[in-house]
């Protein structure tokens, strides 16, 4: 099933006329070598689709598994971490299809009330539908032709998220912007704290912000997220402080400040336990 999807994406990596920057959010994935389990966060919300290799997911004590034949939803900026598995004789090969708020709001607002009794899952891989298979083919295809990219790439996006809103993945993309009940709540938390993340955060103020009891609050996060609003902080901020530190060229203290350590030792121990490796060894390797 998936090698008409392999070939498409090899031609374009070979191809000069592919750009990312040709159709806005499509990224395609190469990678030539297993990566060991490493922490990562998809900052924005998306589809990945892999062709070949594969990747697993680590979100807490759940696994997700994502290979050929499946596509992974992200819909939370909620740092896990993940596994590649991939060679130089067989690269892991895929599509990311960043979603844009306004687009997901419209195709939510056209399909009209759905009525479902299952719970969002804000990070699941899901089996492939043959329509998601053909909306993915059709969009690779696409992207062979600069002038088919233009008149037609937009459409092609809109119907790939629209193949995942009908899927086992679409309670969660109609929660991204549909703010009912106490997962949409959660979800604005998120953003919150996202967007303000050197700011001294409590959970009581969080709690508040959300309109709920510290109990219920404490649990409906653990729900979501599958740890601690103050888990949640920390590795969001140690995540931010590797790309300041690896993308930025900040220093060890600058990075820290940045993202709401007031010590940098502290700083220094939390990095060192969450990425196995000092936060000065990142920096000089990078």
């Amino acid at each position: 099933m998936s090698s008409p999807l392999v070939s498409l994406i090899t031609s374009l990596l070979r191809s000069d006329h592919f750009s990312e920057n040709q159709l806005p959010g499509i990224t395609l994935l190469q990678c030539y070598r297993s990566i060991a389990r490493t922490p990562i966060l998809y900052n924005q919300p998306g589809i990945v689709l892999i062709a070949q290799g594969r990747k697993v997911g680590y979100l807490g004590d759940k696994e997700i598994h994502y290979n050929p034949g499946q596509y992974l939803v992200q819909t939370l900026p909620l740092p896990f971490e993940c596994e590649t598995f991939a060679s130089a004789q067989e690269p892991l090969l895929g599509l990311v299809v960043r979603i844009e708020p306004v687009l997901l709001m419209e195709l939510v607002h056209d399909m009209g009330a759905v009525a479902t009794k299952a719970e969002p899952s804000p990070l699941a891989s899901v089996a492939m539908t043959d329509a998601m298979f053909e909306a993915a083919e059709r969009l690779l295809k696409t992207l062979h032709s600069p002038q088919e990219t233009r008149v037609m790439g937009a459409s092609r996006v809109r119907e790939l998220i629209y193949e995942a809103l009908k899927g086992e993945q679409g309670p969660a993309l109609r929660a991204m912007v549909q703010g009912q009940g106490h997962y949409a709540r959660i979800t604005q938390v998120l953003s919150q704290m996202r967007e303000n993340i050197e700011q001294d955060i409590t959970v009581e103020h969080l709690a508040r912000g959300a309109n709920m009891s510290v109990s219920t609050f404490h649990q409906h996060f653990k729900d979501v997220a599958l740890c601690s609003p103050l888990q949640y902080l920390k590795r969001l901020r140690l995540l931010k402080a590797q790309l300041l530190l690896t993308q930025d060229r900040y220093n060890v203290g600058q990075a820290a400040m940045a993202v709401g350590y007031k010590s940098v030792n502290q700083f220094s121990r939390d990095y060192k336990r969450y990425f196995g490796l000092t936060a000065n060894d990142e920096r000089q390797s990078a």
